[in-house]
């Protein structure tokens, strides 16, 4: 009955420790009077795709949101920045627990593994997107996730576009 009621959780648990994008925010700011954005100037970066791939995707997300871009008269600045680094394999340890019969019996067991790890190296991209208020510069939101990769191409891409939107499913922040 135990193991059941533990089988019933696992997928709660599971999805309850999935990474959530972080967010910190102005809690005296109205968000409501926003409407017209801005997306800043991408700075030089080592990766001209990526940042390329980012901005358009903020731009796509906030237009989908109903915010209008405008090259002047913004109620907001939008600027972003990024950072790849390698990510370290998982060693494949593992502990499985087990319980059985066997004829009039019962037992425990206890058991462990230690994989090697293979396979190419993958990468770890972080995105930050700040919202500034035009007027005065002034940071009004902050938020930021990130994902792996191990090769560019379209899967990245994919990849950028999901964390971005998921990044700005945050904003405007709700009371």
């Amino acid at each position: 009955m135990k193991f059941r009621t533990l089988l019933l959780l696992l997928p709660l648990l599971l999805t309850a420790c999935a990474q959530q994008p972080k967010q910190d925010y102005d809690p005296g700011y109205s968000f409501a009077k926003l409407q017209k954005f801005t997306p800043l100037p991408i700075s030089s970066s080592d990766d001209p795709l990526s940042a390329e791939r980012i901005n358009q995707a903020i731009i796509d997300t906030l237009k989908s949101k109903q915010f209008i871009e405008v090259k002047e008269s913004a109620d907001f600045k939008v600027s972003f920045a990024f950072r790849t680094t390698d990510k370290p394999k998982d060693s494949g340890l593992s502990i499985g627990l087990g319980s059985g019969t066997w004829g009039s019996g019962g037992g425990i067991g206890v058991g462990t593994s230690v994989g090697v790890p293979l396979g190419a190296d993958a990468k770890l991209q972080t995105i930050q997107i700040d919202i500034i208020e035009a007027s005065s510069n002034r940071l009004i939101w902050r938020g930021s996730d990130q994902f792996s990769f191990s090769d560019g191409g379209e899967g990245k891409a994919q990849a950028t576009r999901e964390t971005v939107m998921r990044i700005l499913s945050q904003f405007p922040p709700q009371p």
